[in-house]
This record gives structure tokens, C-alpha cells and sequence, in this order.
């Protein structure tokens, strides 16, 4: 079983930026950048899942939405992962997205 910790620690450190952002941050793009994250990390835990399926995209629930979005998103990614090259790369999305939310 591969450690996936560093990723959840990653994620966990962004959505409680997330959550202490103002609003007005969060509407000029930190939700925004969140949701592409929970997206793409989503996206990844399925095709590692069923391969051969088309993935779902995860809907957009709304700026307040955007912490526990990537939370479940990550986690659901974090029981699916294999590698260490995985989650260092999984990791680098989540730091890049935080990146560029600015929080």
C-alpha cells in the first residue's frame, strides 16, 4: 500500500485556505482554480478505477463548495493510487492550484 499522506496533508492545507479566504477572493478565481483541481483530481481517480469508462465530471456546487469539493475529490484519488509517482504527482497539482488561487 503506498502512503498517500503527503497528499492529503497537500489538500487538507488548501481547502483550510479555502475556507478563511474572503468571498471576494474566492470570486476572483480562488473557487474557480479549486474546482478545476477537484475536477481533474476526480477525473484521475476514476480512470485509475475503470479505465476503459468515460469519466464523469463533477458539477460545480458553488464557491462555498469549492473545500470539500477537492477534499472528497482527493480522497477519493488517495485510496486508488498506486505509486509514489502518483502522488508526488497528484501533490504537485494540488500545490499548483493553490499557486494559482492565491491562498
Amino acid at each position: 500500500m503506498v502512503d498517500t499522506t503527503p497528499l492529503t496533508q497537500a489538500v487538507d492545507h488548501f481547502a483550510d485556505r479555502l475556507r478563511a479566504a474572503p468571498q471576494s477572493r474566492l470570486q476572483r478565481g480562488a473557487a474557480a482554480e479549486a474546482l478545476a483541481l477537484a475536477r481533474e483530481l476526480s477525473r484521475r481517480a476514476q480512470l485509475l478505477e475503470d479505465p476503459g469508462a468515460e469519466p464523469r465530471v463533477m458539477p460545480d456546487a458553488g464557491m462555498f463548495a469549492a473545500a470539500d469539493q477537492i477534499l472528497v475529490a482527493a480522497h477519493d484519488l488517495a485510496t486508488v493510487l498506486t505509486s509514489e509517482t502518483e502522488v508526488a504527482e497528484a501533490v504537485k497539482a494540488v500545490e499548483e492550484a493553490r499557486g494559482k488561487a492565491g491562498v
